[in-house]
């Protein structure tokens, strides 16, 4: 047996394309789901602190939606944790505010 012979399976391989298609993958869903929930922040009437906290915590639905459409293995799409946890979250927090301040002006000031 040559040396090292077991170590070469525990290195995982990542194609970059298909890492690259899943990061936009997320991204784009998170971008969406920040519109969505902008506006459903902004027609709920949320304001101030309780529309971040309604931010973050659709944010961590995603994240373990993610994980469960990723069978919990991810590895197996993602070269680390951080990319369903962390990735687009503070990109979309501009257009929850913008969504969310649009909505709210419509249905509850004009």
């Amino acid at each position: 047996m040559a040396a090292g012979g077991g170590s070469s399976d525990d290195v995982p391989i990542f194609h970059a394309e298909n890492l690259i298609s899943n990061v936009k993958s997320i991204n784009y869903s998170r971008t969406f789901l920040s519109i969505i929930s902008g506006v459903v922040d902004g027609i709920w009437g949320f304001t101030g602190l309780m529309g971040y906290v309604f931010y973050f915590l659709m944010m961590m639905v995603a994240s373990i939606g993610l994980l469960v459409k990723a069978k919990f293995s991810v590895h197996t799409y993602f070269d680390s944790w951080n990319r369903i946890i962390i990735e687009g979250v503070l990109g979309g927090i501009m257009s929850f505010v913008l969504f969310s301040t649009f909505s709210y002006d419509t249905v509850h000031i004009f």
